[in-house]
């Protein structure tokens, strides 16, 4: 078999690190990828021919993102795989994945598929952005990681969180304790992703002072809701008349962020979620962004994604 050779030379050896991984881990997920072989030698690496242009357009990208990032994940690789598989990796900037907020201990907050940096970018230019796709895409993630970076530049004075709190009906009386203690356990996932960002102490703070509301939604009936952002998790479990409620309370100076998974709707019946309606009829409104994430913005696990996809397939 004849092998091709790319030059890497002009890297250092911390680079060539990071692209190998621990006991060459990237290289050989490249080569069962690609059902070829991939021999590194240096700052030398050989490829069989049949798979050398794959290989060495995915290992220029990852370069960009260790450049770009100062790491390369093992995800990173899958997704790049991907892409190159789809054969739309050569239009992929890692540049375009710039950071968009810190973790309290500092560590940048970066969107990592092109979907993740479309979002981003709607969160910055439009009023109204929904967003929608499968688990583990980080929709509600990134969400929460732009409203707090906002909070903290005090371009809003407020943030409101808030889902339905009870899956297809929030009926909470049946539920033992206070009405925090019945709403928290739905609202887990966004104090999860406060935690991280501002620690807890600092969150029960904000939240202490009414910076931060974390709230049913059925809470927002009747309010006007100003310079704030406004996020509606779970949004695919909103009624139709629910939606049309929370878009309205909209006010001066404020953005609202939907997100939801029109896959996982727990309504009595699917077409009478409000996200699925939204989405359909306020296309084309240019103060308003539809996001959709597929399979491939999926960040967690690559397993999971495998998941989801025979799901798909089934359903």
């Amino acid at each position: 078999m004849e092998y091709k050779t790319i030059d890497c030379s002009e890297r250092s050896m911390e680079e060539m690190q990071m692209l190998c991984g621990i006991d060459d881990e990237n290289i050989k997920l490249l080569s069962e990828a690609f059902n070829g072989n991939i021999i590194v030698r240096s700052h030398a690496i050989k490829v069989e021919e049949p798979i050398f242009e794959a290989i060495s357009t995915i290992i220029e990208k990852s370069f960009q993102m260790i450049e770009t990032r100062d790491q390369l994940l093992k995800q990173d690789l899958h997704y790049l795989i991907q892409l190159e598989k789809k054969k739309i990796l050569r239009s992929f900037s890692a540049k375009a994945l710039s950071p968009i907020a810190k973790t309290r201990s500092g560590k940048l907050i970066y969107p990592k598929t092109i979907g993740q940096a479309k979002l981003c970018e709607a969160f910055k230019e439009k009023e109204i952005v929904f967003a929608t796709g499968v688990a583990g895409t980080g929709k509600t993630y990134l969400a929460v990681a732009y409203a707090i970076t906002q909070l903290k530049n005090e371009s809003v004075k407020k943030i409101v969180l808030t889902r339905p709190a009870v899956e297809a009906g929030e009926s909470l009386g049946f539920l033992p304790g206070d009405m925090k203690e019945k709403v928290d356990p739905y609202l887990r996932p966004l104090y999860d992703a406060l935690h991280e960002m501002l620690g807890q102490e600092t969150t029960e703070k904000l939240i202490e002072k009414e910076v931060i509301e974390i709230a049913p939604l059925a809470f927002m009936r009747g309010r006007t809701l100003n310079e704030a952002i406004v996020i509606l998790d779970e949004a695919q479990n909103t009624t139709k008349a629910q939606m049309k409620m929370f878009l309205t309370r909209m006010g001066k100076k404020t953005k609202m962020i939907v997100t939801g998974d029109v896959t996982q709707i727990d309504l009595i019946k699917d077409k009478d979620s409000g996200l699925i309606q939204a989405c359909q009829i306020l296309q084309g409104i240019p103060e308003i962004s539809i996001v959709h994430l597929g399979n491939e913005d999926v960040v967690r696990n690559p397993l999971v994604q495998k998941i989801i996809e025979r799901y798909a397939n089934v359903e």
